[in-house]
């Protein structure tokens, strides 16, 4: 007589949390398709406005200059929007699955209110990566000034490039990467339950981005040096860190890609030394 209503809660329970996590990866969906469509309608604008030719045959981005109705707070703002949503296209496929684990590893066995605090983990993660977008746009710009007003320095970006390739694939290979990495791909709360409230999840959320952001600094150096609004180098990078952060052997994974960086920066500097 007892057995049947606990039955039915144990059924109650199992169609909640099924509703739940198909509610998640749901929505997880619609915001990658979001931002992948606001990525692709950026780049697609920014394309449409040309390069501007540069002396060592290479041609500066639009993204690191200033249009001509805007102000610099606005430019920045700007970039910082779509790099935002740049950032959330790219590193979403990644970190869905370990979005889902903190899931597995908060609250009470059953609970299925995990909306509010898992929102926070994302915003805690995607918070780093807009920090590290407005330390980045100051940087591009000064460097594009410097270009614009130096001929010999502009000269020598495309050999610039291929070593700063070289050196973020020879990154692929060290300790500190291996350690960040194995950092990003741990679960949560293996050894304990972790609480279900919005310090804990803000902490967490700061946590991976962090780790995440020191993981991934070589790979989205190349991208900066490569072309920021180019979408086949987004598509490429953020392949590589979804990979080598969700693969079974994603050490392995890693260095695999570290070859392929390192070998390609040879070829650039090769190609820009005119030796290719």
């Amino acid at each position: 007589m007892i057995v049947m209503p606990q039955r039915r809660e144990l059924s109650r329970r199992m169609v909640s949390e099924r509703a739940a996590g198909q509610a998640f990866f749901g929505v997880s969906a619609l915001l990658f398709a979001a931002s992948a469509g606001g990525t692709i309608v950026w780049c697609a604008s920014m394309s449409a406005m040309g390069e501007m030719p540069m002396p060592g045959g290479w041609t500066m981005s639009m993204a690191w200059m200033r249009m001509p109705a805007q102000t610099w707070p606005g430019a920045a703002a700007s970039f910082l929007c779509m790099w935002v949503v740049m950032m959330v296209a790219m590193m979403l496929p990644s970190l869905v699955p370990m979005l889902w684990r903190y899931r597995q590893a908060v609250g009470r066995p059953g609970e299925t209110r995990l909306g509010r605090p898992t929102a926070l983990v994302g915003v805690g993660y995607f918070f780093v990566w807009t920090v590290f977008g407005m330390a980045v746009f100051p940087l591009g710009v000064a460097l594009a000034v410097v270009e614009m007003q130096q001929p010999a320095l502009a000269r020598a970006v495309p050999i610039a490039v291929g070593v700063l390739v070289l050196i973020a694939g020879s990154l692929q290979f060290t300790a500190w990467k291996a350690r960040h990495l194995a950092c990003c791909r741990e679960a949560p709360g293996r050894s304990r339950t972790l609480p279900a409230d919005a310090g804990t999840a803000w902490r967490h959320g700061l946590r991976l981005g962090l780790h995440c952001s020191y993981c991934c600094v070589g790979l989205m150096a190349i991208l900066l040096v490569i072309g920021v609004m180019d979408l086949r180098a987004m598509a490429v990078v953020a392949a590589a860190i979804t990979f080598e952060r969700l693969a079974p052997a994603g050490e392995r994974v890693a260095r695999a890609i570290g070859a392929v960086a390192v070998g390609a920066g040879l070829l650039l500097i090769a190609r820009a030394a005119g030796l290719g």
